[in-house]
């Protein structure tokens, strides 16, 4: 079974706010959903072309003085239709791709000190993204008090806040169990340097 392009969705959402242009797209997505979702341009401007053609968003030129013409698209009832059907399908388990995971998983390749600095500069990254999260609720209570979506906007970043607290509490998990381990590899140091020379002590026996 082919994987379904949730590209599809995104954008199919995005121009239920209006219609938007494939640059007008890239821009609502930095501004709107880049913290936990991201498209590219190589992903918007195929992916409305196949709307286009499907029916599911109707295209138009505008004509610009000195520029080239503009192609706007704008949600299709089949299209808001879609879209809607999509957002009542149950959400897939997804496996992220999670660096400081990676990295942790193979820590015994370098010292524990190593670890440790990627775990303290993970928690110093979540501490900046609680902090941005603040400022996107103060902005978006400020300039869209009165904004139907609002509730729902405030719901993705309370989430975002719950991931970030609790990757900073992991984090805490994890320096404790590296300090054991860097007890026990100096425990086993200590260990070797102590250990006595058993050829020398067989050869001072005879």
């Amino acid at each position: 079974m082919a994987k379904e392009n949730r590209s599809k969705y995104a954008i199919l959402g995005l121009l239920s706010w209006g219609p938007m242009s494939g640059y007008d797209i890239k821009k609502a997505v930095e501004q709107s959903i880049s913290n936990f979702w991201n498209e590219s341009y190589g992903q918007i401007y195929p992916i409305l072309k196949r709307l286009a053609a499907e029916g599911l968003a109707a295209t138009s030129v505008e004509k610009q003085v000195g520029k080239p013409d503009r192609y706007v698209y704008a949600l299709t009832e089949k299209g808001r239709e879609a879209l809607q059907a999509w957002l009542r399908k149950p959400v897939a388990q997804e496996v992220g791709r999670i660096e400081i995971l990676l990295k942790l998983f193979f820590g015994r390749q370098v010292a524990v000190a190593d670890s440790r600095r990627q775990v303290r500069r993970f928690q110093a990254l979540q501490r900046q993204l609680l902090q941005k999260f603040d400022a996107i609720e103060e902005r978006l209570k400020a300039e869209h008090a009165d904004h139907p979506d609002l509730a729902y906007w405030l719901m993705t970043l309370s989430y975002g806040r719950h991931v970030c607290q609790a990757r900073l509490h992991w984090g805490d998990e994890a320096l404790t169990m590296l300090s054991g381990q860097a007890d026990h590899a100096q425990t086993g140091q200590i260990r070797r340097t102590h250990a006595p020379n058993t050829r020398t002590a067989n050869h001072t026996r005879r």
